[in-house]
């Protein structure tokens, strides 16, 4: 089972830029597709980006389409989001998780093992 730690939140101001860390142990971190995903003060959790195994091919939420860019280094075992031109909206504690299952990818059932989060604050 794989183990988790993000990092890389803090609090900003809108349009302003976060980069996210999630390293992973206990595990072939190469083998798994890899999501980020997100849950704002008293909401569900949500998908926010997902990127395949390999690396090649991203998915991303409508909300974040054109803002967040997520990459991962397989050599590092680490995946990250860049998160330009933040929005208040976005605040929120976002998690890593590995893809588990094989349905869609905009399905946060679809992940599991979850670490301890990391908090993203954007004040306007």
């Amino acid at each position: 089972q794989v183990q988790l730690v993000e990092s890389g939140g803090g609090s900003v101001q809108a349009g302003d830029s976060l980069r996210l860390a999630c390293l992973v142990s206990r595990g072939t971190f190469s083998v798994y597709s890899m999501a980020w995903l997100r849950r704002g003060p008293g909401r569900e959790r949500v998908f926010v980006a997902a990127i395949n195994s390999s690396g090649n091919k991203p998915y991303y939420g409508d909300s974040v389409k054109g803002r967040f860019t997520i990459i991962r280094d397989n050599t590092e075992n680490t995946l990250y989001l860049q998160m330009n031109n933040l929005e208040p909206e976005d605040t929120a504690t976002y998690y890593c998780a590995p893809k588990l299952t094989y349905g869609t990818w905009n399905n946060p059932d679809e992940y599991g093992n979850w670490g301890q989060g990391t908090q993203v604050t954007v004040s306007s």
